[in-house]
Protein backbone atom coordinates (compact mmCIF):
# COMPACT_ATOMS: atom_id res chain seq x y z
CA UNK A 1 0.00 0.00 0.00
CA UNK A 2 1.22 3.79 -1.14
CA UNK A 3 2.42 5.89 2.15
CA UNK A 4 1.25 9.51 1.96
CA UNK A 5 2.81 12.64 3.94
CA UNK A 6 0.71 15.00 5.24
CA UNK A 7 0.77 18.49 7.60
CA UNK A 8 -2.10 19.46 9.46
CA UNK A 9 -3.48 22.83 9.32
CA UNK A 10 -4.39 23.17 13.16
CA UNK A 11 -1.79 21.69 15.07
CA UNK A 12 0.69 21.82 12.02
CA UNK A 13 2.53 18.48 12.94
CA UNK A 14 3.96 16.15 9.89
CA UNK A 15 2.83 12.89 9.71
CA UNK A 16 2.27 9.58 7.84
CA UNK A 17 0.07 7.29 6.91
CA UNK A 18 -0.35 4.08 4.78
CA UNK A 19 -3.81 3.71 3.01
CA UNK A 20 -5.23 2.62 -0.29
CA UNK A 21 -5.46 4.38 -3.58
CA UNK A 22 -9.67 4.71 -2.77
CA UNK A 23 -9.01 5.70 1.11
CA UNK A 24 -6.87 8.71 -0.74
CA UNK A 25 -9.36 10.12 -3.39
CA UNK A 26 -11.68 10.33 -0.85
CA UNK A 27 -9.85 12.47 1.24
CA UNK A 28 -10.18 10.01 4.81
CA UNK A 29 -6.88 11.30 5.83
CA UNK A 30 -6.62 12.93 9.19
CA UNK A 31 -3.90 13.88 11.73
CA UNK A 32 -3.48 11.56 14.00
CA UNK A 33 -2.79 13.38 17.51
CA UNK A 34 -5.43 16.30 17.32
CA UNK A 35 -7.97 14.33 14.76
CA UNK A 36 -8.27 17.31 12.40
CA UNK A 37 -9.41 16.01 8.48
CA UNK A 38 -7.93 19.87 7.28
CA UNK A 39 -4.36 18.05 6.17
CA UNK A 40 -2.46 19.12 3.61
CA UNK A 41 -0.74 16.51 1.66
CA UNK A 42 3.62 17.16 0.99
CA UNK A 43 5.56 15.47 -1.74
CA UNK A 44 7.45 12.28 -0.75
CA UNK A 45 10.33 10.44 -2.29
CA UNK A 46 9.37 7.07 -3.73
CA UNK A 47 11.45 3.84 -4.57
CA UNK A 48 11.09 1.51 -7.25
CA UNK A 49 11.79 -2.03 -7.00
CA UNK A 50 13.16 -3.99 -10.30
CA UNK A 51 13.62 -7.39 -10.90
CA UNK A 52 16.65 -6.46 -13.07
CA UNK A 53 19.84 -6.62 -10.33
CA UNK A 54 22.23 -3.67 -10.93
Amino acid sequence: MPRYEFICEKCHEPFELIMTIAEREKGQAKCPKCNNSKVVPQLAGFMVQTSKKS
